[in-house]
């Protein structure tokens, strides 16, 4: 048995349906049939940080022109979103760009089992979309510093930025300074201040697939 094999978070893992209701499998489902019915330039795929943007003005402003897709899923964690590209989420489009926002809701897991995940996924990407340039957004500081969280999310960062860095069609972007407040607390989900100071929104150009 492989390394990855024994790193739950590189384990393609369907996520617990613990309110009954199918809504995880359901929004597969959904994004598989949108595959086949539409092709984006751009893929947004991840956790609630990526299925929220589209609630909000910067999407319809700037990245909606783009042809995105947004296959984001609240809670989900690297081991969920690597059993959702690995089941047919991929299987029908070729985006130019694919944006990854994913790990911060890996609870138990280490800095190293994190990065592992998210570096499968990276892989199962370059796999199935082999042109496709993969841009990886860093994982947010969480609550107040210091905390374990803030520290574990940081080493993620520092090793995804490391392993990026000799990874062709693929790069890494740190977006805290879109996100964290004066007072050095985030409250982890978007709120208006954030979608007015995204870098994202002040720097479109890194998913302008025409640039």
């Amino acid at each position: 048995m492989s390394g990855e094999d024994l790193n739950p978070a590189a384990t393609p893992t369907e996520c617990v349906d613990i309110h009954g209701d199918g809504r995880w499998m359901s929004l597969h489902n959904h994004f598989v049939s949108e595959s086949k019915d539409r092709e984006p330039d751009v893929l947004f795929v991840g956790d609630s940080l990526i299925q929220l943007m589209h609630q909000f003005g910067i999407w319809r402003q700037l990245f909606s022109p783009l042809h995105c897709l947004n296959f984001g899923i609240g809670g989900d964690a690297t081991q969920h979103v690597l059993w959702r590209l690995s089941n047919g989420e991929l299987d029908n489009i070729s985006p130019k760009v694919v944006v990854l926002w994913v790990g911060t809701n890996n609870h138990g897991h280490t800095p190293e089992q994190i990065y592992g995940g998210i570096m499968a996924i990276i892989q199962v990407i370059k796999n199935k979309l082999p042109d496709a340039h993969t841009l990886v957004l860093g994982l947010l500081p969480r609550g107040k510093s210091p905390n374990p969280l803030r520290e574990r999310n940081a080493q993620v960062n520092k090793l995804v930025k490391e392993a990026l860095s000799s990874l062709p069609h693929a790069s890494f972007y740190n977006v805290d300074p879109g996100f964290v407040l004066s007072d050095a607390f985030n409250a982890l989900h978007f709120t208006t201040i954030c979608s007015s100071t995204s870098p994202l929104r002040t720097e479109p150009r890194r998913l302008n697939c025409n640039s």
